[in-house]
């Protein structure tokens, strides 16, 4: 029987066990302490040194607190990417705020710019309020259109959260992804580029030490319970309870080691697959549409053109024991968000019925990548 092939499993440097027999040692097995410290300090410098960080229970928990202290609250409406997972949008519900969902851009996948700057023209026309965050995604390692989409955050004074969970070690002109925006994204799922077993992260970013220290701290005041600085228990607010443990800290310090090594083998696998499948009819694999876009390709994505179906295609890969993923389904097409506002061009259904994920992780060697490919081009010969 022929190995199973994962679509991103996560993968141990070697060091994280030392961090979590400290966290023992010393008995912190409590959501603070040095990991936790450690971990945040980490992040912020992979980041430029710029940002503060506040490492947390997931990043579906980073999306919600920088909502909360946005002030995010019923009757509002926040700008959000629809080709994305749910979790780019439901802390907006959390909130009481709605979702407006923007479709994408053909050539990122990403928030549209154009239709984003539309759709919040007539947002303000029907409600008379501006929307009050923009949330675009680096969808599957990919950088959405930065400087376009922080323009039309400028122009309406709009702050943008980036949910980035998918973009750890991607970049624009060289900056990481999560630095452009009032607030970024992380996320330490067990299938990201680092894994925490579960966990995320808030990058809080200024220009100004004291500005990011302020945010931070009102981050860190709404994660711990928004308990007050007295010797009793009192609040004035409501808080949550969304502090990473320093257990799990210890695994995100070990995994920082590797993170450089693992977006490294991501893209060589990306480079691969572009390279194996080139030839093959009716494949086409995503590409950095630009070199100002710098992509971690977490996952490496294929479309097919008809009369090729990725449901085919992934039935077939999955008889060898290889697991693969439709791309997402847009959120305007979600039956929970039946009732949001949305902007559709077209680009996000078209993507969802045409594309399929590729195991791309640091456990996939190049042994796997050539079955795979042998799957892709037997299925696709076969059709023509």
């Amino acid at each position: 029987m022929k190995n199973p092939v994962y679509l991103c499993l996560a993968h141990m440097g070697g060091q994280e066990q030392q961090y979590i027999q400290r966290a023992f040692d010393t008995n912190w097995v409590v959501p603070l302490g040095p990991n936790v410290t450690e971990f945040e300090n980490l992040l912020a410098d992979y980041h430029g040194g710029n940002t503060g960080v506040v490492a947390l229970a997931s990043g579906t928990a980073a999306i919600h607190l920088a909502l909360v202290a946005l002030g995010v609250g019923k009757g509002d409406e926040v700008m959000v990417q629809s080709f994305t997972f749910c979790a780019s949008a439901n802390p907006v519900v959390y909130v009481g705020a709605t979702p407006v969902f923007v479709d994408s851009e053909p050539h990122t996948w990403n928030m549209d710019p154009d239709l984003l700057d539309e759709a919040i023209a007539e947002r303000i026309r029907i409600t008379g309020r501006v929307p009050k965050a923009i949330i675009p995604v680096t969808l599957y390692g990919m950088p959405y259109n930065v400087e376009r989409i922080l323009e039309v955050g400028l122009k309406y004074g709009i702050p943008v959260i980036e949910d980035s969970a998918e973009g750890l070690g991607s970049r624009f002109r060289g900056r990481p992804m999560g630095t452009f925006g009032t607030y970024g994204v992380l996320s330490f799922n067990g299938n990201k580029m680092i894994t925490t077993s579960g966990g995320g992260a808030l990058l809080c970013n200024a220009p100004y030490r004291t500005e990011r220290d302020e945010m931070r701290e009102r981050i860190l005041y709404f994660a711990t319970q928004a308990r007050q600085p007295l010797p009793h228990y009192q609040h004035t607010d409501v808080g949550y309870n969304y502090r990473l443990s320093n257990v799990s800290a210890g695994i995100g310090c070990g995994q920082m080691a590797v993170l450089d090594d693992h977006v490294r083998h991501h893209r060589h696998l990306h480079r691969l697959y572009t390279e194996r499948l080139a030839d093959v009819p009716g494949i086409y694999v995503m590409q950095e549409p630009h070199p100002d876009y710098e992509s971690n390709y977490w996952l490496t994505t294929i479309l097919l053109d008809a009369p090729l179906r990725y449901s085919e295609l992934s039935r077939l890969l999955a008889e060898e024991q290889i697991e693969t993923r439709p791309l997402w389904k847009p959120m305007h097409l979600q039956p929970v968000f039946s009732e949001a506002p949305a902007y559709v061009s077209g680009v996000s259904e078209e993507l969802f019925g045409r594309g399929l994920c590729l195991p791309s992780g640091p456990m996939v060697s190049e042994e796997d990548l050539e079955r795979i490919v042998t799957v892709i081009r037997d299925y696709a010969l076969a059709q023509q």
